[in-house]
C-alpha cells in the first residue's frame, strides 16, 4: 500500500498520533510519505522511522493562504500517486479535502472539531465547513466516542469509526516511589507535592484557568508545586498571572521523567479529541484531574482520577486539593489508571485499527 499522510501542526500530541502509524505502517512494509512544513518535531520522526517526509508548505490557521496551500497539495498527491492519503487535524483537513473531493480515498481525523476553536459567525462557517466536507472522505476517524457524538449534534454526516489513541505501554512503564524520588532529583524538584501539566501553552490547554485554581490549591496545601511542562504563544501572560510555587519548565523532550516525578497530572483543556497527556500518565501510575472535554470520561472512567467542568477553576482546585492531601487514594487511582491504559489503550491496538480502516476503505472503492 501507498499512503501519504497531511499534517499541519509538526508540535504537540500530534507528532505521536502521526508517528506511530507511519511507524507501524512501515513496519508492514507499506511505502509511507507524510507531507508537513518543514518546522518543528514531526519531519524528524517521520524519517527516523524510515517514511519519506515532502514538505507541503502551510499555516497552522485558516486564511488566504490556503488556496495556495490546496494548490500545493494537490500537485503532490499528483506527483506521489498514493493509495490512500489520511489527513490530521484542520488544516489537512480542509485544505486536503479541498484538494481531493474524493478523487482518490480518503481518511480525515479531526484531532479535537474546528469549530470548538472558535466563537460567533467563524464558528457558524466551521460547522457549515465540517457539513460540507464530510462527503469528501470515505471515513471519518474520531479518537473517542465524544469527539464523535460533538460531530453529529453539530450536523455532521459521515462514515463514522472511532479509533482510540493510543501509547506504548512498553515504554512507558509505571514509575514508584524510587521511580518519583530519583526523577524529582534529575528535574532539581524537592519532596514537596507535585502537580504537573503538560501541553502546549495555549487557551485550548486551559492553563489560565489552573493558574486561578492554583491560589487555592496553595492555600489548602501550602507546600504544593505545580510544573507547566510545554511552551507556546500564550508563556508571557501566563507568566504574569502565575502566584508562587509555579515553575515554569518550557519545551522539553523528557516528558516521562515529568509525569514520574508527579503527584498528579492536571489536564485543564477547553477542548479536545482525545489528548495523549492522560494516557501517558495513567501508563506511568499517576492519577489524573481533567477537565469534562471529549475524550476524558472514556479515559479516566470512574477510578482512574476526577474528571471537573471546563473553565471552573474552582472544582479543579478542589480536585487537586483532595489528591494531594491523599496520597494513598492518588496512588491506587494511578494504578487503576495503567490498568485500563493496558487494557484499552496500547498504541498497539490504535495502529492495529486503523490499518483495518485502510483495507477496509480500499476493498469497498
Amino acid at each position: 500500500m501507498r499512503v501519504l499522510h497531511v499534517a499541519q501542526p509538526t508540535e504537540g500530541g500530534l507528532v505521536s498520533c502521526v508517528g506511530d502509524p507511519v511507524a507501524d505502517q512501515v513496519r508492514r512494509g507499506w511505502e509511507v510519505f507524510v507531507a508537513t512544513p518543514k518546522a518543528g518535531q514531526l519531519p524528524g520522526v517521520v524519517r527516523s522511522v524510515g517514511a519519506t517526509h515532502v514538505e507541503w508548505k502551510a499555516e497552522r490557521s485558516p486564511g488566504p493562504s490556503v488556496p495556495s496551500e490546496t494548490f500545493r497539495l494537490r500537485r503532490l498527491v499528483g506527483d506521489l500517486s498514493p493509495d490512500l492519503v489520511h489527513l490530521h487535524s484542520a488544516k489537512a483537513g480542509l485544505a486536503g479535502r479541498l484538494a481531493l473531493r474524493r478523487r482518490l480515498a480518503t481518511v480525515f481525523q479531526p484531532q479535537a472539531w474546528s469549530f470548538h476553536a472558535v466563537d460567533g459567525a467563524v464558528r457558524s462557517a466551521a460547522v457549515q465547513w465540517e457539513r460540507l466536507a464530510a462527503r469528501w472522505a470515505d471515513r471519518v476517524v474520531c479518537v473517542s466516542e465524544f469527539e464523535r457524538s460533538q460531530g453529529e449534534e453539530a450536523g455532521v454526516k459521515a462514515e463514522w469509526r472511532v479509533v482510540y489513541n493510543g501509547v506504548d505501554v512498553e515504554r512507558l512503564t509505571p514509575a514508584g516511589d524510587d521511580d518519583r524520588a530519583a526523577a524529582r532529583a534529575a528535574l532539581g524538584l524537592g519532596p514537596d507535592p507535585v502537580a504537573v501539566c503538560v501541553g502546549r501553552l495555549s487557551r485550548q490547554k486551559g492553563q489560565d484557568v489552573l493558574l486561578d485554581a492554583w491560589r487555592a490549591v496553595r492555600t489548602a496545601v501550602p507546600a504544593a508545586q505545580l510544573a507547566l511542562v510545554g511552551d507556546g504563544e500564550d508563556r508571557p501572560q501566563l507568566e504574569r498571572r502565575a502566584a508562587d510555587g509555579v515553575l515554569f519548565a518550557g519545551h522539553r523532550i523528557d516528558v516521562p521523567d515529568w509525569l514520574a516525578a508527579a503527584d498528579l497530572v492536571v489536564i485543564a483543556s477547553r477542548w479536545e479529541g482525545m489528548s495523549l497527556v492522560p494516557l501517558e500518565a495513567m501508563a506511568r501510575g499517576r492519577s489524573v484531574v481533567a477537565t469534562d472535554v471529549a475524550g476524558s470520561r472514556e479515559q479516566l472512567r470512574d477510578d482512574a482520577g476526577a474528571v471537573v467542568p471546563p473553565e471552573d477553576a474552582a472544582a479543579l482546585a478542589e480536585a487537586v486539593v483532595e489528591r494531594l492531601r491523599d496520597p494513598a487514594r492518588a496512588a491506587a487511582e494511578g494504578r487503576a489508571g495503567r490498568a485500563r491504559v493496558v487494557r484499552s489503550h496500547d498504541i498497539r491496538q490504535t495502529t492495529e485499527q486503523l490499518a483495518g480502516v485502510y483495507e477496509e476503505i480500499l476493498a469497498r472503492r
